[in-house]
This record gives C-alpha cells, sequence and structure tokens, in this order.
C-alpha cells in the first residue's frame, strides 16, 4: 500500500511540473484544451487535489460538498471573467490557496460543511477567473466543460488519496493521518515557493 501511495505521489509530483504549455485549441480543440488546462499549472493541481484532501478529512457531507462548491464557484469566477470585470489579485490569490489548503490538510482543521464549501468558494472564484483569463481561441462553453472536468477529477484524486490514509490500509490509521498531514504540509510549503517565484 504505502509503494501504490509512493507512486501516486511521484505521478502528481511530476505531473506539476510547470514544463508544458497549454494545448492549442485549434489544433486539439476547446474542450482538451480546457481539460488540459489545470494540469499544465502546479498551482492549479496543488490547490485542487488538497481540496480533495481536506474534504475526507472534514467527512461526511463534507466529503463531496466542499470540492462541488469548489466546482460551483470556480465556473461562476470563469463567467466573471467572461464579463470583462477586473478581478484584483488573481495570482497572489491562487498561491495563497495552494498555501490556505495546504495548512488546512497538514492541521487537519475540520469546519462545518458550510464554513469549508464558503472557504474554497472564495480560492475558486480567482481559479475559474484566472481560467476565463487565458481562454484565447478557445470556445468558452467547451473550454469551461473541459477545465471544469478536470478539476472535479482533480478532486477526486484528493478524496482518494485521503480516504486511502484515513482507512489506514496497511499500515494504520494514525500512519495514514500523519501522511496526509505531511502531503498538506508539503502541499503549503510549494505555495509558498509559488508565491516567493
Amino acid at each position: 500500500m504505502i509503494r501504490r501511495l509512493s507512486l501516486a505521489a511521484v505521478t502528481l509530483l511530476a505531473a506539476s511540473a510547470p514544463a508544458f504549455a497549454h494545448l492549442d485549441p485549434a489544433e486539439h480543440g476547446s474542450v482538451m484544451a480546457g481539460l488540459s488546462h489545470p494540469l499544465f499549472g502546479a498551482d492549479h493541481i496543488l490547490a485542487m487535489v488538497a481540496v480533495g484532501l481536506w474534504a475526507s478529512q472534514i467527512g461526511g457531507r463534507g466529503t463531496y460538498a466542499v470540492p462541488a462548491a469548489f466546482v460551483g464557484v470556480m465556473s461562476l469566477g470563469f463567467l466573471l471573467g467572461q464579463t470583462g470585470l477586473s478581478l484584483p489579485f488573481v495570482e497572489p490569490m491562487i498561491a495563497a490557496s495552494v498555501v490556505v489548503l495546504g495548512l488546512l490538510v497538514a492541521a487537519a482543521v475540520r469546519l462545518p460543511v458550510a464554513a469549508g464549501a464558503a472557504l474554497v468558494g472564495a480560492f475558486a472564484l480567482f481559479h475559474g477567473y484566472a481560467h476565463a483569463s487565458e481562454l484565447g481561441s478557445a470556445g468558452a462553453l467547451s473550454f469551461a466543460a473541459g477545465f471544469l472536468a478536470a478539476t472535479a477529477l482533480l478532486h477526486l484524486a484528493g478524496i482518494g488519496i485521503g480516504l486511502a490514509l484515513s482507512s489506514g490500509a496497511g499500515f494504520g490509521r494514525s500512519v495514514g493521518g500523519a501522511l496526509a498531514r505531511i502531503l498538506g504540509a508539503g502541499t503549503a510549503i510549494a505555495g509558498l515557493a509559488l508565491m516567493a517565484g
């Protein structure tokens, strides 16, 4: 089990390397450009997986309500970006989301579901706005469908990792909980590095 978790962590880290360019919608289509968009930015991957991890720590309805709030509010942020209205501090807030979400996982903070949903929703607005600003020649609805699907999949990956760790399969719940907190701390540190860079 630990070997599989290590492989998953290495895969996530490798996927988050910012060495790729976004797919060209003219060549790959708007849906594929949108689907790949969150996967080419360490900030998006880290924040979205952390949302799922934290949701699994909250448990109960929060396991799905918190990620659903992120996806829902992110779509509103995308619509806001389409209106041409200016939203200040987009990139700093995205980097801050990585730090804060990592810290929430590291501390295993258990907020009420509504508060957790509101917190991730505040960050999701900025993530959605950033996607809108990078739409380029892609069709808005197709691009949005793609990045919303990718976001949901990243949330599910975080939930899966969190549930696997909390079950303690093969190594005990206390070790699984500690590993989840270490992942959260690593996410927060990566967010600080993004802020500094």
